[in-house]
């Protein structure tokens, strides 16, 4: 006699669609995001201050400069180009399980150099002009330093305009001349003289790159006896 297939219990069925299955496709679905549209990252260290802080927790755009083969340096497709001004995500060169944030200073054929303290992109001194240290809640903004308060500046590359800072005098401080090469980019931080970056170890390559980060959306410290930073919270990052 043939053998009757067994029908799976009514009550079975109904905890299965009204759980399990949600369940699964919301972790497929945020797997998916992860992977090829935003994630999530902290920063840990102060090297782009005034820009970002430690405490702050940043979305980061992984699909414009094209979705990346999982468990591979390898795209689908190339998206954008990283532009000067762009702060990025990427993988350490020296050790590839950290990640990284700092912003693209030099893009592939840009010759780079600091003479006595200024940057020079192509010869040319990236414009910048000095800003008044602003007070956040009482205290100063920025980050305090062996060498006083810190001088901070408005900064353009390219088309973007942002904050960086210095903590000591730089006009004793030369590097270079040194040339970007194809598919890299030329990265520091905004805290320029507390960052380990391409003057270091020099050049990041295109697929080491995981994204452009886009927005502040939690920012904390409990160490600067605030807690939460609410006016950090939802800005654009830049």
């Amino acid at each position: 006699m043939a053998e009757e297939a067994q029908q799976e219990p009514r009550h079975k069925k109904s905890f299965y669609k009204e759980w399990i299955e949600p369940f699964m496709i919301a972790a497929v679905v945020a797997l998916f995001i992860r992977q090829f549209g935003v994630e999530a990252f902290k920063i840990p260290s102060g090297s782009m201050i005034p820009t970002l802080t430690i405490g702050d927790h940043l979305l980061v755009n992984k699909f414009l400069y094209g979705p990346r083969i999982p468990f591979t340096d390898s795209r689908f497709f190339m998206g954008a180009e990283p532009k000067r001004g762009d702060i990025i995500v990427f993988k350490f060169p020296e050790d590839e399980s950290k990640n990284f944030i700092k912003r693209v200073i030099g893009v592939p054929g840009d010759k780079i150099e600091i003479r006595k303290g200024i940057l020079l992109i192509n010869d040319q001194p990236v414009p910048i002009m000095e800003q008044k240290v602003e007070r956040e809640n009482g205290r100063d903004s920025g980050q305090a330093s062996l060498w006083g308060k810190p001088r901070v500046f408005a900064e353009q590359l390219g088309t973007v305009t942002h904050r960086m800072q210095y903590l000591r005098d730089q006009s004793g401080y030369d590097f270079g001349p040194i040339l970007v090469p194809r598919e890299s980019v030329f990265v520091m931080g905004d805290n320029r003289d507390n960052s380990q970056d391409s003057r270091v170890w020099k050049f990041v390559k295109y697929e080491k790159i995981l994204g452009k980060a886009l927005i502040i959306y939690w920012s904390w410290d409990g160490n600067d006896g605030r807690w939460l930073r609410w006016e950090r919270i939802g800005q654009l990052i830049k």
